[in-house]
C-alpha cells in the first residue's frame, strides 16, 4: 500500500463507506447515497480526494467491524487497486470497530465524526473557535484511546496544517498520547477558558437586551449562502466559499432600516446531518446565538435537491439546543440557480413567512427586509408625539423597550417618532 506521508502534494485518496438499513432507515439505500454524496464533499473540503464508494444492505450495523465479513473482502480489494490511503465510514465508530477494522484493511480508518472535527479545527479562526474545536476533539478521542492501539501512529501528528492526513488537525498527536488524567485536566481546562468565554457572551447579549435592540439569527444548512447574505446586507467581509463549513466563527454586524430602527444581524455554524454530538456540546454557547434572538433567519440552499431534507436537519438542531416559539422567515436562496420554470414553484408556495431571494445577485432583498421589518414589529404600535421637557422620563422609556426612530428638540418640546411594545402605550401617550 502506498504511503500518503511520502509527500506533502499528494492528496489523501479516500473511499467512503455507509451502511443502509434498508427499511429501518428513512429513505433506504437512497439516503445512504444522498449522506455519501455529502460525505464526498466534506473530505473534499478536508483536502482529501473520493476514489471509491461502497453501501451495504444490512438489517443493522456489525458491532465489531461496522460492515460485513464479505464486504470487508470487497473493501480490502478496492483499497489495493484504488491505492487508497484512508477509508471514512459514514457513522461514528467505536474504538473497537476502528481497532479491528484497521487490523483487517491495514489501512487507516476514521469516521464522519473526525472528518467534521477535523474540518473544524482547519477553519477556527478564534481563540473562541480554537477552544470549542479542542474540546470537542480531546471528549471524543478520550473515550478511544484505548481501542486506537495502533491506530495513534497511523494518524499521524503535528499541528493544523501538517502533512498528516485527515484527523490530525488540533490538539496533534502529542495530546492524543497523553494518559487519560493528562486528557482529562485538558479537558478540565479548556471548560474553564471556555467558561469565561460563555460569560463573556452572556455579557454581550444584556447589553443587547438592555439596548433594547433586537436581534436576527441567521440559520441554515452548510453552504446555504448564510454569510453571501450576511455580507450583502451590511458589508461583514465574511468569507464567502462554495464548500461546507467556509466560515465557523460567528459574526454580529448592525443594520439600520429606512426608517431607521437599528438590528443586529449575527450567523451561526452551520448545520449538516449527524452533527457530531461533542460538536454540539462544545459549540452550544454559539450555536445559541439563535435561543437568544428575537428573530430566526432560515437560509436554505433552494437549488440543491435535497434542501428538504436539509431544512428538517436544521428544524431538528433548533429544537436540540431548545430554540423554540421563535418567529421564523424562511429564506429560500440561490434562485439564480434553479431552472427555467421551477421558481414558479417557490413562488407559488411562499408563505406569509417566507421569501425567494439570490444573495449573490441581491434579488429579493426588498421584499426580505419588509417582511422581517414586519416581524420585528409585530406587537409594536407606532407614535409620532410631542413631549413636555418634563415628560422627558417618557423617551426614556422608549428607548428602552421601543424603537426611537427620531428625536427633535423644539421649543414646544421633544417631538419623537418611535414604535413601541403595546403594553407600554399606556406609560407613554
Amino acid at each position: 500500500m502506498t504511503d500518503f506521508y511520502d509527500t506533502a502534494e499528494r492528496r489523501e485518496r479516500v473511499i467512503l463507506v455507509a451502511v443502509s438499513l434498508g427499511e429501518k432507515q428513512e429513505g433506504g439505500e437512497a439516503a445512504a447515497d444522498i449522506s455519501l454524496d455529502e460525505l464526498k464533499e466534506l473530505a473534499e473540503t478536508a483536502g482529501a480526494e473520493t476514489v471509491g464508494r461502497l453501501i451495504q444492505n444490512r438489517e443493522g450495523i456489525h458491532p465489531g467491524t461496522y460492515i460485513g465479513k464479505g464486504k470487508l473482502e470487497e473493501l480490502r480489494e478496492m483499497i489495493q487497486s484504488l491505492q487508497a490511503d484512508t477509508v471514512v465510514c459514514d457513522d461514528e465508530l467505536s474504538p473497537a470497530q476502528i481497532g479491528n477494522l484497521q487490523e483487517e484493511l491495514q489501512c487507516k480508518v476514521i469516521d464522519r465524526t473526525v472528518m467534521i472535527l477535523d474540518i473544524f479545527a482547519a477553519h477556527a479562526g478564534t481563540s473562541e473557535g480554537k477552544l470549542q474545536v479542542e474540546l470537542a476533539q480531546l471528549k471524543y478521542r478520550a473515550s478511544r484511546l484505548t481501542g486506537l492501539g495502533k491506530s495513534l501512529s497511523r494518524i499521524g501528528g503535528g499541528a493544523a496544517g501538517s502533512a498528516g492526513g485527515i484527523g490530525t488537525r488540533g490538539p496533534g498527536e502529542k495530546k492524543l498520547e497523553m494518559d487519560r488524567r493528562l486528557i482529562r485536566d485538558r479537558i478540565s481546562m479548556l471548560n474553564r477558558q471556555l467558561k469565561n468565554v460563555v460569560s463573556t457572551r452572556e455579557t454581550m447579549r444584556k447589553q443587547r437586551r438592555n439596548n433594547a435592540v433586537k436581534v436576527v439569527a441567521i440559520v441554515g444548512y452548510t453552504n446555504a449562502g448564510k454569510s453571501t447574505l450576511l455580507n450583502a446586507l451590511t458589508a461583514a467581509e465574511v468569507l464567502e466559499e462554495d464548500m461546507l463549513f467556509a466560515t465557523l466563527d460567528p459574526t454580529t454586524r448592525s443594520y439600520e432600516f429606512e426608517s431607521g430602527q437599528k438590528i443586529l444581524f449575527t450567523d451561526t455554524v452551520g448545520f449538516i446531518n449527524k452533527l457530531p454530538h461533542h460538536l454540539i456540546q462544545a459549540f452550544r454557547s454559539t450555536l445559541e446565538e439563535a435561543k437568544y434572538a428575537d428573530v430566526i433567519l432560515h437560509v436554505v440552499d433552494c437549488s440543491d435537491e435535497h434542501y428538504e431534507i436539509h431544512m428538517d436537519v436544521v428544524y431538528d438542531t433548533l429544537k436540540q439546543l431548545g430554540v423554540q416559539d421563535k418567529p421564523v422567515l424562511t429564506v429560500f436562496n440561490k434562485i439564480d440557480l434553479l431552472p427555467e420554470g421551477a421558481g414558479q414553484v417557490f413562488r407559488d408556495a411562499a408563505s406569509e413567512a417566507a421569501v425567494r431571494i439570490s444573495a449573490k445577485k441581491r434579488e429579493g432583498f426588498d421584499e426580505l427586509l419588509e417582511k422581517l421589518e414586519d416581524i420585528m414589529n409585530a406587537g409594536f404600535v407606532r407614535i409620532e408625539k410631542t413631549f413636555s421637557y418634563d415628560e422627558a422620563s417618557k423617551i426614556q422609556l422608549i428607548r428602552k423597550y421601543g424603537n426611537l426612530e427620531l428625536e427633535e428638540y423644539t421649543e414646544e418640546g421633544i417631538f419623537v417618532r418611535a414604535a413601541i411594545p403595546s403594553e407600554y402605550v399606556g406609560q407613554v401617550m
